[in-house]
């Protein structure tokens, strides 16, 4: 078999040129030896797998390169020295390698020294170090690499030119990506090089690491399909697929489509992570300024710029609350998967414009769907023989302005056509109609039996105290205001105070006349609320109210509280 070389050590830079992503730097230290400007102590700083070590390596290549005389693959006749102070950062180390500085280059200028992984170095370490970083001999020139620049105490770092490396962009990496699948003769899809480079979040050693791996799984043709179900990752269609829903109010397919997601693997954590970036990504195409913010393949972008035309800013700005505000609460959620879908079903009720009015969490009732769903057909026989009212109900309806029959029953297309639908204003009208015909039913046939005004004003209270009980504390104290008289045969007086009263006992009037109705065994029993704002007010609501009828009662109540200097 023959031997494989990974991408990363393949395709590693030999020139400034092939270092990806680092052009400010790499221009720097080209003009420094170009002009005779590089400083004799230099910090590479940044993230993995960015050209750290490998700008290192260049540089210390062009320092020599005029003097030298050997192949240019020999590094040791440049003279590089490379030490890694992961495994070599002991005291004893340092002092090795300052007795080395001593001697000067046997050919070339200079003499350079390669320390990776720095920060690993010992206190002592680092204290031994510091007079010979600080008065190096002129043919020594120190290049010191890490990824965590906040680890080497500030001396050293006062010694040296730092350079801060940053992570290679998305579409940096992906061009990189793609250069190498023409060298290596793949076929690949833009939007697969453009996961994996999202995927390796600016580290190109990391992104030619995944490249290879998918390529010994997939082969010479490397796809989006396969890019996915190798890596493990949510696609785009995912994240699309998932937000028509969201947009059209389908909570039960939000939550199917979450629950296939679930299934495949995947954590609910990373879903909603993925959806709140989706949601970002589509505000950001809300704006033609914005548009370039999104690091996406050709092919992506289109379908971002057409969702958003559907996704309102206001949708957007409260989706992705709501998702990061479900992100924060993930970990310390004990039903983690119940709070996605609780985050889902808010999302998917941003937009409902069934209720007028609803709190931020509101979610779309389940009555909602049950209305939705369609109804099992009957039989035409059975159709034909009923009489209108009901085929009537046998009609289907597909939208809720819509009324439409079944073909049996093309009699009545006509009267069926003729009914507008209860969701007009019309339609409402009449059902309203048909309320009041229930209400004002023709008692004639029901007992009317007689009782005194001691038993009506008994039960008057008793109905109060169920109010209070049942939590309708504003009909209770309105019936609790005063108790009814008699007038006439079965006409019963109530009066109230203002005129806001009055429209409140009307509303709960009907439950009070049937309540009566049962109780006194008589359903000719009628209300009539009398409206005198110039009643005087009979009870107490707040402390002050109660304490001046006590005070009425009793005078020297007040001369005990200005004693003790008590508060109501």
């Amino acid at each position: 078999m023959e031997h494989f070389i990974v991408s990363a050590r393949k395709y590693r830079p030999k020139n400034f040129e092939d270092v990806v992503g680092q052009q400010a730097i790499t221009n720097t230290l080209e003009n420094a030896i170009k002009n005779n400007h590089l400083a004799q102590a230099l910090l590479f700083t940044g993230p993995r797998g960015v050209g750290k070590t490998s700008c290192a390596r260049i540089l210390a290549k062009k320092i020599n390169q005029q003097e030298a005389t050997n192949a240019e693959e020999e590094d040791f006749a440049f003279n590089i020295f490379e030490l890694d102070a992961a495994s070599n950062n002991s005291v004893d180390d340092i002092r090795s390698l300052t007795d080395q500085v001593r001697i000067p280059p046997q050919t070339g200028k200079y003499k350079v020294y390669i320390i990776d992984e720095v920060h690993m170095l010992s206190q002592a370490a680092f204290n031994a170090f510091l007079k010979t970083l600080e008065e190096p001999p002129a043919h020594a020139i120190f290049i010191l690499a890490t990824t965590e620049k906040h680890k080497i105490i500030p001396t050293i770092l006062s010694r040296c030119q730092i350079f801060d490396f940053k992570r290679i962009g998305v579409l940096d990496a992906k061009n990189y990506l793609k250069k190498i699948a023409e060298k290596e003769n793949i076929t690949a899809d833009d939007d697969a090089l453009h996961i994996i480079a999202q995927k390796a979040d600016g580290a190109m050693r990391d992104a030619l690491s995944i490249f290879d791996r998918v390529v010994s799984f997939s082969g010479k043709e490397l796809t989006r399909e396969a890019v996915t179900q190798n890596l493990n990752v949510l696609d785009y269609d995912t994240y699309f697929g998932m937000t028509d829903l969201l947009l059209e109010n389908k909570i039960p397919d939000v939550l199917n489509a979450f629950n296939t997601i679930l299934s495949k693997g995947f954590e609910g954590h990373h879903f909603i992570n993925g959806l709140a970036s989706h949601f970002r990504d589509l505000l950001v195409a809300k704006d033609k300024a914005t548009i370039p913010l999104l690091e996406v393949g050709d092919n992506a972008k289109k379908k971002y710029l057409k969702q958003a035309e559907k996704a309102s800013i206001p949708f957007l700005m409260q989706s992705i609350e709501k998702s990061n505000q479900c992100d924060l609460n993930y970990r310390a959620s004990k039903n983690q998967r119940l709070l996605v879908e609780l985050t889902l079903m808010q999302i998917a009720s941003i937009t409902f414009d069934g209720e007028k009015k609803k709190p931020a969490n509101y979610i779309i009732p389940a009555t909602f769907f049950q209305a939705l769903s369609p109804k099992k057909k009957k039989p035409s026989s059975s159709i034909t023989n009923k009489p209108e009212q009901e085929v009537v109900k046998t009609a289907k309806i597909s939208a809720p302005t819509k009324v439409t029959a079944e073909k049996p029953i093309l009699k009545n297309i006509g009267r069926l056509s003729k009914q507008p639908s209860k969701y007009s204003l019309k339609g409402f009208n009449q059902q309203s109609n048909v309320k009041k015909k229930v209400v004002e039913e023709n008692f004639e046939s029901h007992p009317k039996d007689a009782f005194d005004e001691q038993t009506l004003q008994t039960l008057w209270k008793s109905y109060a105290a169920m109010l209070f009980k049942n939590g309708e504390k504003s009909m209770a104290s309105i019936v609790s205001t005063d108790l009814p008289k008699i007038q006439g045969q079965f006409t019963i007086n109530f009066t109230v105070p203002n005129k806001l009263m009055e429209d409140q006992f009307k509303k709960g009037r009907p439950k009070l006349l049937n309540f009566l109705r049962e109780k006194l065994n008589n359903y000719g029993i009628a209300i009539d609320v009398i409206l005198n704002e110039k009643v005087e007010k009979k009870f107490a609501y707040t402390p002050q109210e109660k304490y001046n009828k006590l005070k009425e009662k009793n005078p020297l109540l007040d001369k005990l509280r200005q004693t003790f200097e008590l508060d109501l």
